[in-house]
């Protein structure tokens, strides 16, 4: 069952519970952290940002997790390849970021010791900045200035319930789009140009469980046509039967697609072999591609009590993708990620 939601509403009900739980194509659901009803320790919010223009790529995430808050980076060269990736962890925030409550509009920053964010959106442009000293823990630093803009018309957004009371994940994934501006390791400059840089946003809002696992892939390019194409694909947590977080995404609109398996060499013997050829294929036959992966970006955080243990694998998809109309777009070792995280959190 894919359930669209087509009309502006509140997210929660008074209990708490997602009123009306589906997909939409843009942010249709209204969000209020005050009409929440867990605890403030159980929410989650975060901004995650992924740019690349396919040579190389900075990954940023603002979060606040309750009990827990962090400001994350990772800096990658997929030409030789290599990843570096650290997070300035601080205590019991507790809606102390101040995440926005849309994605449309406002932004947030956060300095923790000499580790500084600031996530910036005027509703036309969005703008990062940020510096993290001795990132590498080798005394590199690094910092970053990149601005995003032409947002695509549609986007995948999902309001997912868990089967216990009081607990959701409202999500928005937007893909492709244009980016500019650098980051700087060191002496070392990486600048990104808007004729060949996309970004994609993750913006999650929610009250989580416990214990979860989650898969999560996602792709974004330039077609030989000048059009951007790409794909959010996922599952692994709470409610899906409303519907899944599957879409793919061509010329700023949106193609919703069925339940996606990611075909993790190993994994259903609870042994995956994550640097082994993954394959991709969805239940209604329109998303079928082989994935070659390049880099595990493993970073795991684990005190047995609480742990997030990511497996964020990069690589190139090749294979075939049919919009809504039946054309069929064809890839060919096109650079994307796919992952499966284990958070007790």
């Amino acid at each position: 069952m894919q359930r669209e939601i087509l009309e502006k509403q509140a997210l929660l009900d008074e209990k708490g519970n997602i009123k009306n739980p589906g997909y939409a194509k843009s942010l249709l659901w209204e969000y209020d952290r005050s009409a929440i009803k867990a605890k403030k320790s159980r929410i989650k919010e975060w901004d995650y940002y992924y740019i690349s223009n396919g040579k190389y790529a900075l990954c940023v995430t603002m979060a606040d997790l309750g009990y827990i808050g962090a400001l994350s980076i990772s800096t990658l060269d997929f030409t030789i390849p290599s990843d570096i990736t650290n997070s300035s962890v601080f205590l019991l925030p507790m809606g102390k970021v101040k995440m926005p409550a849309s994605s449309k509009t406002g932004g947030a920053s956060f300095k923790n010791g000499n580790v500084w964010f600031s996530f910036e959106n005027d509703g036309k442009t969005r703008h990062l900045t940020g510096t993290y000293p001795n990132y590498d823990k080798k005394g590199s630093d690094v910092e970053f200035d990149v601005t995003i803009t032409d947002e695509p018309d549609e986007s995948l957004v999902i309001a997912t319930p868990f089967k216990e009371d009081k607990y959701f994940y409202y999500n928005q994934k937007i893909n492709c789009m244009p980016s500019e501006g650098f980051f700087i390791v060191n002496d070392d400059k990486y600048s990104f140009d808007k004729k060949d840089t996309l970004a994609t946003l993750d913006w999650g809002r929610g009250v989580w469980t416990y214990d979860n696992t989650w898969y999560w892939g996602s792709l974004q390019t330039i077609l030989e046509n000048g059009k951007t194409f790409g794909f959010n694909i996922g599952y692994g947590f709470g409610n899906n039967s409303y519907a899944s977080e599957n879409m793919l995404f061509y010329g700023g609109k949106s193609h919703k697609i069925e339940d996606v398996d990611f075909g993790i060499p190993g994994d259903k013997d609870g042994a995956p072999r994550y640097m082994d050829q993954w394959h991709f294929t969805s239940s209604d036959k329109r998303l079928n591609l082989v994935f070659k992966p390049l880099i595990d970006r493993y970073a795991p955080f684990d005190i047995k009590v609480m742990c997030m243990i990511p497996h964020q694998v990069f690589g190139y998809f090749s294979g075939e993708c049919i919009l809504d109309g039946g054309e069929v777009i064809k890839l060919n070792n096109v650079l994307g990620f796919a992952e499966k995280v284990h958070n007790k959190w």
